[in-house]
């Protein structure tokens, strides 16, 4: 039997080690399911429910593998859904390579049935590389290159194949004219500054005497130079989101995340320092760095793309960050004065006591942040998380104190409702061996969750560890949103937007031979947690939350307090709870003999 294109495709992608390939089917691959079945399912086709699920998926197994995910789809209404997911792998920063198919060649421009300018959709997500395959010859080139530029630039690309290209015999390029032979593999590398850059670099960080450090995803592989780093320069180190895993929340001068869903000795740490270093991040929100003209920078990035935003740096060393930072530190001088790293020892020390005075606010039934405090003390040692976007993310930012061997991630940059349970899919099929936690909002939950546990039920028993726990927030409140529209439009909650059905995640998690728990009382979260995580298989949670507990930002500002308070004037249909949550989550910041700065010509903190 003749090797057809779609054949060649499969074997070129298990030549590149491709395992997994996330996808959904439709006619627009037929060529490719054909070859899936000749190949003996290998690379495995992952089912998902939709194509935006296989495109999470996807970025999800790439997030936590390292390795590029790959994803397909049909023609037309299949490669569209699959942008969603894709965006945020570009936004992101995530190696996803997507293979879609096209309408046959001899159809093209004549309006067909699911004919889309597919080059021109994915123009600008897949704009790395994006090309359309239209002769046999022509694929090894396009496949290598999609895979290769993928993982050089951390970026989406795609592979356009028609139907009846797929289903052509496959003929390798020539050596001949106009003929683009390819070969496989990508040696790793790690490029580092010039060496005048690096000492440049030093003294100015060795000229500050209160050094802030800002971590990303990109200090990950770092983790030891960046703690040695801090050390000799008696840094705090804050961290972006998606850097939530590079470096240990147990260290006393690691101040957490930064950002709206920030800590408060973060938001000190930018207020008061005068030198900033930052190391993988392009953190864009400037308003939560220190103010223009108050602090030297210095920024590290491996992507010149990506130097010399966010920030007026005086120095951009474009390299590695473990490698440079190791190039580094031999210039850097220890900081005669502990004082500064005292300051910011402390005021990390009072956050996590005020964390779990927030957490252990009665609410009615459960309050939300005492269901993500309760999980510290019970994460496995090599556990993955991933948190949904909307309110989940903000008590997955402050109260989850990630160790050494876990990972931890969310949709960072695009922010996009509905990744958190396809990411740990994709994390399960990268480390089967691995436990998983999704901690999502229950309006996630009812876009992409509750079809996805359908994809966990049928694939769970391959991995070798089954433990998976999904574990909803069920306020029935769009609850991020809601507490947008008090914040800062001043607008009280908008019920036909906002109310959303309680509706049995655990009962249909049952329904699928999954396990399950609804918690409605707080005295039965940690019971919950570790059922779910002592599990045989796959386990839902159903914690009945507090819509009224406010995820008050790092900074409080009047403003937002005010407009907040308005909204209860205007008749908030949650209004008396509101007010009183609030009120006694923001009052453990300010419990007698101790103060705190809520601006820059305010006192220090003291007792």
């Amino acid at each position: 039997m003749s090797t057809k294109v779609s054949d060649y495709l499969l074997q070129r992608l298990r030549e590149w080690e491709v395992e997994h390939v996330f996808a959904y089917p439709g006619d627009g691959i037929n060529g490719l399911l054909a070859a899936w079945g000749r190949a003996d399912n290998h690379p495995q086709f992952i089912q998902a429910r939709h194509e935006e699920m296989s495109a999470f998926e996807a970025v999800g197994y790439a997030k936590f593998s390292g390795k590029v995910g790959v994803c397909a789809a049909t023609s037309g209404p299949g490669a569209i859904h699959l942008l969603n997911g894709l965006y945020d792998a570009k936004l992101d920063h995530v190696p996803v390579v997507a293979i879609v198919g096209q309408t046959n060649r001899s159809a093209m421009g004549g309006s067909y049935q699911q004919e889309v300018d597919l080059l021109s959709l994915y123009k600008d997500v897949a704009s790395d590389f994006c090309e359309m395959v239209t002769v046999p010859e022509q694929l090894p080139n396009v496949l290598d290159r999609a895979l290769r530029t993928a993982m050089a630039r951390r970026s989406v690309t795609a592979v356009i194949i028609p139907g009846d290209v797929q289903e052509l015999d496959y003929s390798p390029p020539e050596h001949a004219f106009k003929m683009v032979p390819s070969s496989l593999g990508m040696a790793r590398s790690a490029p580092v500054p010039a060496d005048e850059e690096i000492t440049r670099a030093a003294e100015l960080l060795n000229a500050g005497e209160k050094v802030a450090i800002l971590v990303g995803q990109g200090a990950r592989g770092a983790r030891h130079e960046v703690m040695a780093v801090a050390d000799r320069l008696g840094a705090g180190v804050a961290k972006a989101l998606l850097g939530k895993d590079a470096l240990d929340d147990d260290l006393p001068y690691v101040t957490g995340a930064i950002g709206l869903l920030g800590t408060r000795p973060s938001y000190e740490l930018m207020r008061d320092c005068d030198t900033l270093l930052v190391v993988g991040s392009s953190f864009p929100y400037t308003q939560f760095l220190p103010e223009f003209g108050q602090a030297r920078a210095v920024q590290i990035d491996i992507d010149a793309h990506m130097v010399g935003m966010r920030y007026p740096f005086e120095i951009n060393l474009v390299g590695d960050s473990r490698e440079t930072l190791s190039r580094l530190l031999p210039q850097l001088e220890r900081k005669k004065s502990d004082g500064w790293r005292k300051k910011i020892e402390k005021n990390t020390s009072r956050w996590w006591e005020v964390m779990e005075r927030r957490a252990a606010v009665e609410a009615d039934p459960i309050n939300p942040e005492y269901v993500a405090h309760a999980l510290n003390d019970l994460l496995p040692d090599n556990v993955i998380l991933a948190a949904d976007s909307g309110s989940a993310a903000n008590w997955y930012a402050r109260h989850l104190r990630l160790r050494d061997g876990m990972r931890g991630s969310l949709s960072g940059t695009l922010a996009t409702m509905g990744p958190g349970v396809p990411y740990v899919i994709g994390a399960k099929f990268a480390h089967g061996d691995r436990p998983a936690i999704a901690l999502v909002g229950d309006g996630a939950m009812q876009m992409n969750g509750l079809a996805e546990l359908i994809t966990i039920a049928k694939y769970w028993e391959q991995w070798a560890d089954p433990r998976l726990v999904v574990a909803v927030l069920n306020n029935q409140d769009l609850n991020q949103v809601t507490w947008e529209m008090r914040a800062m439009e001043g607008a009280p909650q908008f019920l036909p937007s906002q109310s959303i059905p309680d509706v049995a995640y655990a009962d249909f998690a049952r329904s699928l031979g999954l396990g399950a728990t609804r918690v409605e009382k707080p005295q039965d979260v940690r019971g919950a947690w570790e059922t779910a995580l002592a599990s045989d298989r796959p386990h839902v949670l159903d914690f009945r939350t507090d819509p009224a507990v406010p995820p008050i930002p790092p900074h409080a500002t009047l403003d937002q307090i005010e407009a907040a308070a308005a909204s209860v004037l205007k008749g908030d249909s949650d209004r008396a709870a509101m007010v009183r949550q609030g009120f006694k989550a923001k009052v453990q910041e300010f419990l007698p003999g101790h103060r705190h700065r809520d601006d820059r010509s305010g006192a220090q903190d003291g007792t």
